[in-house]
């Protein structure tokens, strides 16, 4: 059965508190030990690089998100690159000193332009003309030896700590949902559940932007949460947005 996606526009801001780390403990451990380090007012090193490599959907971009937000919220500027964001900026964006972190995310996209990018930043970060050293995080969706990049950055990006993320089974993912619909106050039914990782994109990003969604529908039209009224709702959708075969939610991936 063909699966869908959708553009869903009430995506909840990626966290820690919003990612189940079962079978992930230990990078979560890393990430979370590296941001106390970061914010520690004696704080003058950085954490070793930190490399995260896995499948769609595993939550290497939610994990970057969640450390980004964690560092920001605590006052400490971060630097963003993606593949798509010499393109956004026009021209190559220079390394800033203020930066504590910076993050590299789906770095086996990068092309020639942007890998030249990311190595510069590395070099800046972990060798510093001023100020103190800075946090390096990359993800990719594979181990830093078999990414089509050039080697010097290859190399870099191997350096430090590196974890294979892995992904939740059907049942964890039907047990993430139903908690963070109970966490909204309804109930949603093992029935439900099962049509929702039957029927769209199995990311829990996409998954939990869809449950938002629903329970805003819900609460609109005051009927429980059921699988007529999630077909109401994306029948009401339809004729303003995208065919759902062809729309992207929005890239949080618990990738």
């Amino acid at each position: 059965m063909e699966q869908l996606a959708l553009d869903i526009g009430l995506t909840p801001q990626p966290s820690f508190a919003r990612f189940d780390p079962c079978g992930n403990e230990a990078a979560v451990q890393c990430l979370q030990e590296g941001i106390a380090q970061l914010k520690a007012p004696a704080s003058a090193g950085a954490p070793l690089p930190v490399y995260l490599w896995g499948a769609a959907g595993t939550g290497k971009s939610h994990l970057l998100q969640s450390v980004a937000l964690a560092l920001q919220e605590a006052g400490l500027a971060v630097g963003w690159l993606r593949p798509d964001t010499l393109q956004a900026a026009g021209a190559q964006p220079e390394f800033n000193p203020r930066w504590r972190a910076i993050l590299l995310d789906d770095v086996g996209r990068f092309d020639p332009a942007t890998q030249q990018c990311a190595f510069n930043w590395f070099i800046n970060a972990t060798h510093p003309g001023e100020g103190p050293p800075c946090w390096v995080l990359a993800a990719g969706d594979a181990p830093p030896v078999d990414l089509p990049l050039r080697e010097d950055l290859r190399s870099r990006l191997g350096s430090g700590l590196g974890f294979a993320l892995q992904p939740l089974n059907d049942t964890q993912r039907q047990q993430v949902l139903q908690r963070q619909a109970q966490e909204r106050g309804v109930t949603l039914s093992d029935e439900v559940a099962q049509y929702l990782l039957g029927r769209f994109a199995r990311d829990l990003s996409s998954l939990s932007a869809l449950l938002a969604q629903l329970d805003a529908h819900a609460l609109r039209t005051q009927r429980a949460i059921t699988i007529p009224l999630l077909r109401q709702m994306l029948e009401q959708r339809s004729p303003a947005a995208p065919a759902a075969g062809n729309a992207q939610a929005p890239r949080h991936d618990q990738g």
